[in-house]
């Protein structure tokens, strides 16, 4: 089994911006060492929202299917093992099981049109 780790250096180019489409979410895995980061990072036309892959009820990664992450509206995050949804800009859980409680950010920003890690 792989050791899992919650964060990531800055600096990390994880590729061109429009690697993403807008109303769409893409998962990232990163080795670290010997340790894994599991993230996902959101776009709503451009702005870049990246959060930890781990819903924070059942401490599962959010998607069962890769890249699933948004309600079919594409104006949520979903949790597809129960359910919770979470506002695309900052986490915050408003219907499901974990409700008050957030997703882990993973800072991203846009930098000479590349997503990097901060």
């Amino acid at each position: 089994m792989s050791l899992r780790v919650y964060a990531t250096p800055a600096g990390v180019k994880l590729g061109p911006k429009d690697l993403i489409a807008p109303d769409t979410a893409r998962n990232f895995v990163l080795e670290i060492g010997e340790a894994h980061f599991h993230g996902f990072v959101v776009r709503k036309a451009n702005d870049f929202y990246g959060y930890v892959d781990r819903c924070p009820h059942a401490g599962l990664p959010l998607a069962q299917e890769l890249d699933d992450y948004l309600t079919p509206q594409a104006d949520l995050i979903s949790c597809s093992w129960h359910g919770a949804l979470f506002r695309i800009s900052s986490g915050q859980c408003v219907g499901g099981p974990c409700a008050g409680q957030s997703l882990t950010p993973w800072p991203v920003r846009i930098e000479d049109g590349f997503i990097v890690t901060v």
